[in-house]
């Protein structure tokens, strides 16, 4: 899952940052709104955090910008605005929760998973492909009963392809939702990745479910006999 993160405060920032990466989430942050403003024109992201108070355009501008243009991304304000009425406008200004700084990284993720789930009524914490299980909210990942450890990046990599089960996923879109970068037609990385998730997730005895769809991608399904 991508996230927008604008805040001009790097200390700040970089916290946050590193909290959600952390958490499997790949995040692209701008320094102020007009950066912030671009990147959710041009990208699709599942959840915006925005600061309100920042550079160039404030988050309340940002928003009822992308409101107007149809973009419904649920939007989450942090800000040290602390009165009523500021957390008022900021809802009226199309934001769908609102958190004041300083604030615990906790309830910032728990804030970020309520939304998606409020976005994605049928969004569950636990997801579940034959007999291959991934609960998001414990970070575990089972099959079979049997607890397979991933790293971060792997992680995040099957979560794409287990919300995209049983169509396939471009490279091009997980070089995007996992490594937040632009697609290197020459890179081996996205490969390299599938074939590490690929000796763990298939283990012996069990149908191969990691499957490379030629000229398009990988897929999370079992091979049609």
């Amino acid at each position: 899952m991508r996230i927008l993160l604008a805040e001009d405060d790097p200390k700040l920032g970089e916290h946050v940052k590193q909290a959600l990466t952390a958490e499997g989430y790949a995040v692209d942050w701008a320094l102020d709104g007009e950066e912030a403003s671009w990147l959710a024109d041009n990208h699709s992201f599942d959840v915006m955090v925005l600061d309100i108070m920042m550079p160039q355009r404030d988050g309340m501008n940002v928003v009822r910008s992308i409101r107007r243009k149809g973009n419904t991304t649920p939007v989450l304000f942090i800000t040290a605005r602390t009165e009523v009425e500021d957390r008022v406008r900021g809802l009226d200004a199309g934001a769908d929760d609102y958190l004041v700084k300083p604030f615990s990284i906790v309830e910032l993720l728990a804030r970020v998973r309520a939304l998606l789930r409020r976005q994605r009524p049928n969004f569950s914490t636990v997801m579940r492909v034959e007999d291959l299980e991934m609960d998001m909210v414990g970070r575990t990942v089972t099959r079979q009963g049997k607890s397979i450890e991933l790293t971060n990046r792997e992680f995040a990599l099957l979560e794409l392809l287990m919300t995209a089960s049983p169509r396939p996923v471009s490279k091009a879109l997980i070089i995007e939702r996992v490594w937040n970068q632009f697609f290197d037609s020459d890179t081996n990385l996205v490969n390299v990745y599938v074939n590490h998730l690929r000796q763990k997730i298939d283990l012996a005895g069990t149908p191969p479910l990691v499957q490379t769809i030629r000229g398009v991608g990988f897929a999370l399904r079992k091979e049609k006999q």
